[in-house]
């Protein structure tokens, strides 16, 4: 099986940059599912509609960024692709096109990869200015995150 791992979010911009931050963990951690063949790892700080390139010949993605709901900051939040298909074209990204409009477009445009298992590992932002680092709520989940990415890829590897 081909996983795309994908961790999304630009670093000079707050709790945004927490996506790579967190999948370059991941591959720290754990090294001997990060290098399976078959995984294809990839950070991106604004992918905008090069997103969808990573996306093809991939049989499932996970993906790996700032959210901002009405949560507490550092909360984790586990998407499938219908519950991120119910986001609006208003929503606001940082990576200029959104996640969620961008897999709108690529299901648009490949419509019999519908069923392909897409999941966003989404944390909580609290801060999101300018030139900012990660705020520390959102540091101390980052091993949380790390295994949230284990445990998805896992399951997808054993279905």
């Amino acid at each position: 099986m081909k996983i795309a791992v994908i961790g999304i979010g630009q670093s000079l911009r707050g709790d945004d940059g927490v996506g790579p931050l967190a999948v370059r963990r991941w591959q720290e951690k754990y090294p001997e599912t990060a290098n399976l063949p078959g995984l294809q790892v990839d950070v991106r700080e604004i992918p905008g509609l090069a997103l969808l390139d990573l996306l093809d010949g991939s049989e499932a993605v996970i993906m790996v960024d700032a959210v901002k709901f009405s949560s507490p900051p550092g909360t984790l939040h586990r998407l499938s692709l219908k519950q991120l298909s119910s986001f609006t074209t208003d929503s606001k990204s940082a990576h200029g096109w959104g996640v969620a409009e961008t897999l709108r477009l690529y299901l648009m445009l490949n419509p019999l990869r519908q069923n392909i298992p897409i999941r966003l590992i989404g944390v909580e932002a609290e801060q999101l200015e300018m030139g900012s680092g990660l705020s520390e709520t959102v540091v101390q989940v980052l091993p949380q995150v790390c295994d949230a990415i284990q445990e998805e890829v896992r399951t997808l590897l054993t279905s």
